[in-house]
């Protein structure tokens, strides 16, 4: 029987294989979440580069925030990564929720970075 972090990482790759395939050349936003902080970065997975990265941990963000930990913290890097995506000229993303499932935190962040422009 697989262990907890066995499976995770098991669906994490399918996840991850399952959006490398829809990309059609987009960068990959992905979400980490972690039980103290959350984190996206948008990903050129053809050259292996992280274009844009933002977190709880940044500075502007941590003085602003209660925690790092719940859903208005998760919509508040969701607006920062789509902010930075557009001074970077990325438009069209594809999105990577890893091995979390699309509800709370991951979804306030998603839709945060929809909202402010990114598309996926």
């Amino acid at each position: 029987m697989a262990s907890r972090k066995e499976e995770l990482v098991r669906r994490a790759a399918r996840v991850r294989r399952q959006v490398k395939t829809a990309a059609n050349g987009r960068p990959r936003l992905s979400v980490h979440r972690s039980s103290k902080n959350i984190y996206a970065q948008i990903i050129d997975d053809t050259a292996g580069n992280t274009l844009v990265a933002a977190s709880t941990l940044d500075a502007g963000l941590r003085k602003s925030l209660k925690t790092g930990a719940d859903t208005e913290a998760a919509a508040a890097v969701g607006k920062l990564v789509a902010e930075r995506a557009a001074e970077a000229g990325i438009k069209d993303v594809v999105f990577d929720r890893g091995a979390f499932i699309y509800h709370g935190r991951i979804k306030a962040l998603a839709e945060a970075a929809r909202e402010n422009g990114l598309n996926f």
